[in-house]
């Protein structure tokens, strides 16, 4: 007992330490897992032989993700995306499985082994991309959506993988018996069956069959008709717990339902998921799981980078290196060649082609069940853990590599940009949600605009309506002075990349001292920047309406509509004028919460406005009362 707690404050402590390190420098945490796994495991020796058996606990994560991954995929969603799923997606699995498996079984791999391998490495990191992608606003883009299609394609052929692994076992005549005995396979297969339960030994093939369909029937029947009064069931009993333990129960049972079918417990699952997507319950399901599939995930990265043999690393590291960089420049020749062929350009293209170039986390979901199924080795599976672990590890760097790529290139695609042609007293560089209000009002009004957005499917959206707009990069100074910059009376920055939005209104600022400049912020951070840049009026994007909201409030908790609006506008203006207060001690090299001056400030200024709030309320009450109106309780 005392081991097992102490192996486990251990890993905990990894984590906890590794992963918000991980996730500060950018690399997402399932790096961080890794390197947590890395550290305590081959650097510091600090966990024994118990990984192995904690890793068949863990991989229950990977069932309860796929389940999670059912829940998410609506049948009618995957419909309306099959020419992507089916397309792009398909087509990269089946190349790169097929190029990887040639050069696997040049390298002398048996076939069988070779494909195996070669699907291992046709994934790519799912965590890791769409985190990335996240954080630097690249999800919206065409190059985004691509990747997320491909990495959606990935996630659902893990099923049918896991579903063929075991069909590529190369069988041996011969097996070692538990005492060190030679013995014949057959007979090695009959003692392991007979020490786990069963329900198609002895059968014959139909009858594996029969009872394999039957067990997938009986998985999407009840999750039609057995979940609503199951539900109800447990409603009844008022207690949230019960909600979690019926959640459990659904993905342990049908995991053990695939092992006595001899079929993958994440293809039962994964079924099970699909078929409750458009459940009421989804929800409640995917909130009682979330915890323990991202708690079981991490223990099941940490163990897999605990495990691995670096000894392999350092007996041949030309060898190692060598097959991590043909992996990911053999991935990344598909990717480049599939993204000419379904027109990506420019970044889009490049953003698709490194993105998915890395191996992925269902990788080591692979090995692990290849190596326990016998189509790999052991020798082979930790080359393998240690090729996909550095692959991932590189990701940062093929993003970065990325964004250097992107920096001269067109933004969204080869297309050559709009000659500007024409003038406007109001310059709008961005046309997204923001813009657009901007510019139909300014416009209404009767002003002339002169519309600049590096998205070419955006300017043609908005073509298509009328509204006419020049694509390009707004940035450009050139495009800048082609659009009027010399003689504008107002620019108006509302684009969603910060950094060129700070950009923009630098050059800007420095080429037209007397030039009013209109800039929308992300948040107090980017007003700051903004402000320092030289912008006039700074609009964070979701301020006013988070104040319209806070009014409605305000009336719904028994405020006169006068009431509101006052405590509304009240806030506005010290809000306003705190942030130009704020900005003088704001300092772009210290987090905003280790800046004790300014925290000190923001309290202060935080108590004002409530004292404020409160006397301007206390003082309509009375005159309120004093008009012979009644008080509000």
């Amino acid at each position: 007992m005392e081991s097992f707690l102490f192996q486990a404050t251990i890993y905990l402590g990894a984590a906890v330490i590794a992963v918000p390190l991980a996730a500060r420098l950018g690399l997402g945490s399932v790096l961080g897992y890794l390197l947590a796994g890395i550290v305590i495991g081959p650097v510091l020796g600090l966990v024994g032989t118990e990984t192995q058996d904690l890793q068949h606990f863990a991989e229950f994560g990977v069932v309860m993700m796929l389940f999670l991954i059912g829940l998410e995929l609506e049948p009618r969603a995957l419909w309306d995306m099959r020419h992507r799923l089916i397309g792009l997606g398909g087509a990269q699995i089946w190349l790169t499985t097929a190029l990887i498996m040639a050069a696997g079984m040049v390298l002398g791999l048996a076939w069988p082994t070779a494909l195996a391998v070669g699907m291992i490495f046709a994934l790519s990191s799912t965590a890791i991309v769409l985190q990335t992608l996240s954080e630097k606003g690249l999800m919206q883009t065409g190059g985004g959506r691509s990747t997320f299609s491909v990495l959606l394609t990935q996630d659902i052929a893990v099923i049918p993988m896991l579903a063929l692994l075991p069909l590529l076992v190369i069988s041996s005549p011969v097996a070692l018996a538990p005492d060190g005995s030679m013995q014949l396979a057959d007979e090695h297969h009959a003692d392991a069956s007979h020490a786990s339960l069963s329900l198609v030994d002895g059968l014959p093939g139909w009858g594996v069959t029969l009872v394999t369909l039957g067990a997938v029937a009986v998985i999407i029947l009840a999750g039609i008709f057995l979940t609503r009064p199951v539900f109800r069931y447990i409603h009844h009993a008022r207690l949230r717990e019960m909600y979690t333990a019926l959640a459990l129960l659904m993905v342990v049972s049908i995991a053990v339902l695939m092992g006595l079918v001899g079929l993958s417990p994440a293809l039962g699952t994964f079924l099970a998921g699909v078929v409750l997507a458009n459940s009421e319950f989804r929800h409640e399901l995917e909130s009682d799981l979330e915890p323990f599939k991202g708690l079981l995930l991490g223990l099941f990265f940490i163990t897999v980078g605990a495990g691995i043999n670096f000894a392999v690393l350092y007996g041949d590291p030309t060898r190692i290196m060598g097959l991590t960089a043909g992996v990911i420049v053999t991935k990344g020749a598909v990717l480049y060649l599939l993204a000419r062929l379904f027109k990506l350009h420019g970044r889009d293209r490049w953003l698709f082609t490194l993105g998915l170039a890395q191996a992925g986390e269902f990788g080591f979901v692979l090995i692990s069940f290849s190596l326990q199924q016998g189509v790999l080795g052991q020798g082979l599976s930790e080359t393998l853990l240690l090729v996909v672990a550095l692959s991932m590890l590189v990701t940062p760097l093929l993003f970065i590599v990325f964004e250097l790529l992107s920096r001269n290139m067109a933004g969204d695609h080869d297309h050559p940009e709009d000659e500007i042609d024409e003038v406007g007293q109001v310059i709008i560089a961005g046309i997204g949600r923001f813009g657009q209000v901007v510019n139909r009002l300014v416009q209404a009004s009767g002003f002339s605009t002169v519309v600049i957005d590096n998205n070419l499917a955006t300017v043609q959206t908005m073509r298509t309506f009328g509204f006419k707009g020049f694509f390009g990069d707004p940035t450009r100074p050139d495009l800048l002075h082609a659009a009027g910059l010399d003689d504008a009376t107002v620019l108006v920055v509302a684009l969603d990349d910060r950094a060129a939005a700070i950009r923009l209104v630098s050059y800007a600022r420095k080429e037209r001292p007397d030039l009013h400049i209109v800039a929308r912020a992300q948040d107090r951070t980017h007003v700051y920047e903004l402000f320092q840049a030289g912008a006039n009026d700074i609009v964070r994007e979701m301020f006013d309406s988070s104040l319209r909201a806070g009014r409605y409030v305000l009336e719904n908790m028994g405020l006169s509509e006068f009431e509101a609006n006052e405590a509304e506008m009240a806030f506005y203006h010290q809000d306003r004028a705190s942030l130009r207060d704020l900005a003088e001690l704001w300092k772009p090299d210290v987090p905003i919460e280790q800046n004790a001056a300014y925290v000190a400030r923001a309290r202060e200024m935080n108590k004002a406005l409530e004292t404020e709030l409160t006397a301007k309320l206390d003082a309509d009450q009375v005159k309120k009362g004093a008009a012979g109106g009644r008080p509000k309780a």
